[in-house]
């Protein structure tokens, strides 16, 4: 029997939208030749990969010679925390992560401490947004990389990356600015050459690209080593073959992405979700209300993430318990928000895309409500 399905975890990935699918398959098929090959088909190629870091290096406000193609999100945050960590470690030891980022982030963080760097990490408020005068305190001389995310995976939180950057170079002069802007590139305008930026990374498959595909802004200036070795390609920063296909389909995705258009979509959908979960007893919205739209933590009193997870995926409605990339681990973003154990371990989050219609949140009301009233512990 069909099951109509309402994928509401678009902040762990999207559906890859059909012009980019053509691209990847024409790169594939047509122009399938190495990009470093000399040949009329590996220029072909180059010629596509080119065109492509063009197109990303224009989303961004930035010169083309600053982008670097990756494999996603969390290469190009390894990249950047590994490359810069090394690359500074004459000029000091301190790195300066906040307590919500990403695990590409809070895991190289982790590591690097382990390595014998000085690792601290910029507290929160309530709404996940970083305490500017905790952050202060934590700068130093030997300050060499401090790296905070745009838009938080879990809650939506939008950081104020341009006024944080301001403060980092004013107090640590001679670090590098990082942020990771997965979830808000193509959905919100980002500027890193004007906000003062050194190091930005971003992904395909959360904006209807392939996965498998992310790029780096790497501001003139900024030296970083590279975190692989073995090939002549991108000035040896990422050397390898470049995926031309994904790379394609990346800046695709790119140029099919509205930004002012899909907002006032997410914004109708997350109005609507909003009214209905509010109206639910026993849910409660986590995320802050100036969160990126796209993003909604819930709360569920009394039932397990999983638990309401699983019998939501058993009437067709798809939802995350917390980042995807944490396994259904037990959330330390909103930890670090000072939410309750319960709320955290009840904590569910819904992500949408253009793609989404009220019809997905009616199916995902109607799936809380019952889930409520057959599994809530009472």
């Amino acid at each position: 029997m069909y099951m109509e399905i309402h994928y509401l975890d678009n902040s762990a990935t999207t559906q890859v939208c059909e012009a980019a699918s053509q691209a990847a398959l024409d790169m594939m098929r047509e122009d399938y030749g190495n990009p470093s090959s000399l040949h009329r088909l590996g220029i072909n190629a180059e010629e596509k990969v080119e065109e492509a870091r063009q197109t990303i290096a224009d989303s961004l406000g930035v010169d083309s010679k600053n982008i670097f193609f990756t494999s996603g999100g969390t290469e190009g945050n390894n990249t950047v925390m590994f490359g810069a960590a090394q690359a500074l470690s004459r000029r000091g030891d301190r790195i300066i992560v906040s307590a919500v980022e990403h695990s590409s982030v809070y895991e190289s963080a982790k590591r690097l401490s382990e390595l014998g760097y000085d690792v601290v990490y910029a507290p929160v408020d309530e709404t996940g947004i970083v305490d500017i005068e905790a952050l202060k305190t934590l700068l130093t001389d030997k300050t060499i990389l401090v790296s905070i995310m745009t838009v938080n995976n879990e809650t939506g939180a939008i950081q104020p990356i341009e006024r944080i950057a301001k403060l980092v170079h004013k107090y640590s002069p001679e670090a590098l600015f990082h942020t990771d802007a997965v979830q808000a590139y193509c959905k919100i305008p980002l500027k890193p050459k004007k906000w003062g930026v050194d190091l930005m990374t971003v992904s395909a498959h959360k904006l209807h690209g392939a996965k498998g595909s992310g790029a780096m802004y790497i501001r003139d200036g900024a030296r970083i080593l590279p975190l692989l070795y073995g090939g002549e390609q991108q000035k040896k920063l990422r050397p390898g073959t470049e995926s031309s296909p994904l790379i394609a389909a990346f800046a695709t995705a790119v140029v099919y992405s509205d930004i002012s258009q899909n907002m006032d979509i997410i914004k109708g959908l997350k109005t609507y979700a909003v009214d209905k979960l509010s109206a639910i007893d026993g849910v409660t919205i986590n995320s802050p209300t100036d969160a990126l739209p796209y993003i909604i933590n819930i709360s569920v009193q009394g039932i397990r993430s999983e638990t309401m997870l699983h019998h939501l995926e058993s009437l067709g409605v798809y939802v995350s318990s917390s980042s995807a990339c944490a396994k259904g681990k037990r959330s330390y973003v909103l930890a670090a928000m000072g939410l309750p154990d319960d709320r955290i371990d009840s904590s569910i989050r819904v992500s949408f895309s253009k793609y989404n219609t009220k019809s997905d949140i009616d199916a995902l009301i109607e799936g809380i409500e019952s889930g409520i009233a057959s599994l809530q512990r009472r």
